[in-house]
C-alpha cells in the first residue's frame, strides 16, 4: 500500500484528465478536490457519489479513493497537512475545533459544500487561488495563503452544519448550539467544561443542563466530551509525533497514567498500543 506524504504545509495543482490514474493509495494529509469541469463518480472508502462542476470533496488522512471519469474533467487539488493547520493563522482561537471538524469529514458523505450561498463563494476562491498561483504578482504568496485559509474555514463550516450528530439551526434551539460551541472551544480547559461551570455560563441549573443536553443530542454531556477527547487523542497518535507527555499537557490530564486509563476505557487498548497498531 503506497502512503503519499506531503513535505510542505500545502500544495496546489490543476489537472485535466480523461482517466484517473489507477492506483490504490493512502494519503497522510488532507486533500480538497474541486471539480472545475466534467462529470463522473467519486469512490471513497467503498462509497460512490456522482460528481459535477462545483462539487468539492475532502479526503482525510488514510482515506482510500478513486475517480471514475465520464466526461473530461478538470480538477483543482489543494493538499495540506497539520503543519499548515498549526502554523498559518487559521482562526487561531478555534484551531482545535477546526481540526476536529476536518477529521470528522467522513461523516458528511459526498460533496462537502452543500450550503447554497457558499457554493459561488467557494468557486470564486478556487479561481482566485489558481490565478494567484499562475500570475505570481507582488505578494501573491501571502494572498494565496489568505484565500486558502478562507476556503478551509468555509469547508469546515459546511462540515459542522451537516454533521449528523451536530445541532442545526433548523431543528435545535440556539442555546443548544451555544453550549456545544462552548464545549468545543474549551475542550482543552477541563475546568471550564465541568457541568457546574457550563451551568453557570448559561444560567441554568446542573440538573436541568443534564436533561436538556441529553434531549438535544441523544447523549450525556459527559459522553459527548469523552468522545470528543478520544477523537483528538486518536488524531495525535495517528498523525503526529507528539509524546504522551505532550498530549497529557495539551488535553489537561493529570498525568500519563490518567491518560492511559481514560483511553483504554473507551478504546480497549492503551495509547501506545493504539499507535503501534
Amino acid at each position: 500500500m503506497v502512503r503519499e506524504q506531503l513535505y510542505e504545509p500545502y500544495s496546489i495543482s490543476v489537472e485535466t484528465m480523461i482517466e484517473y490514474p489507477k492506483r490504490v493509495r493512502q494519503i497522510a494529509f488532507f486533500e480538497l478536490v474541486f471539480v472545475l469541469n466534467g462529470t463522473g463518480s467519486h469512490c471513497v472508502n467503498d462509497n460512490t457519489f456522482a460528481y459535477r462542476p462545483c462539487d468539492m470533496f475532502l479526503l482525510s488522512p488514510d482515506d482510500l479513493h478513486d475517480f471514475k471519469i465520464d466526461t473530461t474533467t478538470e480538477f483543482f487539488f489543494l493538499r495540506f497537512n497539520d503543519i499548515y493547520l498549526k502554523s498559518n493563522g487559521v482562526v487561531k482561537d478555534n484551531i482545535q475545533r477546526l481540526e476536529y471538524l476536518l477529521y470528522s469529514a467522513k461523516q458528511v458523505p459526498g460533496s462537502v459544500v452543500r450550503n447554497v450561498t457558499d457554493k459561488p463563494l467557494v468557486k470564486s476562491l478556487v479561481e482566485a487561488i489558481i490565478r494567484e498561483s499562475v500570475n505570481r504578482d507582488t505578494c501573491w504568496d501571502k494572498l494565496t495563503l489568505a484565500l486558502i485559509n478562507a476556503l478551509v474555514v468555509i469547508v469546515a463550516r459546511n462540515i459542522e452544519k451537516y454533521l449528523p450528530e451536530q445541532f442545526t439551526q433548523e431543528d435545535k434551539e440556539e442555546r443548544a448550539l451555544d453550549i456545544l460551541q462552548y464545549i468545543q472551544s474549551n475542550i482543552y480547559e477541563p475546568e471550564l467544561i465541568k457541568a457546574e461551570n457550563v451551568s453557570k455560563q448559561f444560567g441554568i441549573s446542573i440538573t436541568y443542563l443534564g436533561r436538556y443536553f441529553k434531549k438535544q443530542t441523544g447523549k450525556t454531556m459527559q459522553d459527548y466530551i469523552a468522545n470528543y477527547k478520544i477523537k483528538l487523542i486518536e488524531n495525535r497518535l495517528l498523525y503526529s509525533s507528539m509524546r504522551m507527555s505532550e498530549i497529557v499537557e495539551e488535553l489537561g490530564f493529570s498525568d500519563e497514567s490518567h491518560l492511559n486509563k481514560f483511553f483504554k476505557k473507551h478504546k480497549g487498548v492503551n495509547p501506545s498500543e493504539f499507535r503501534k497498531s
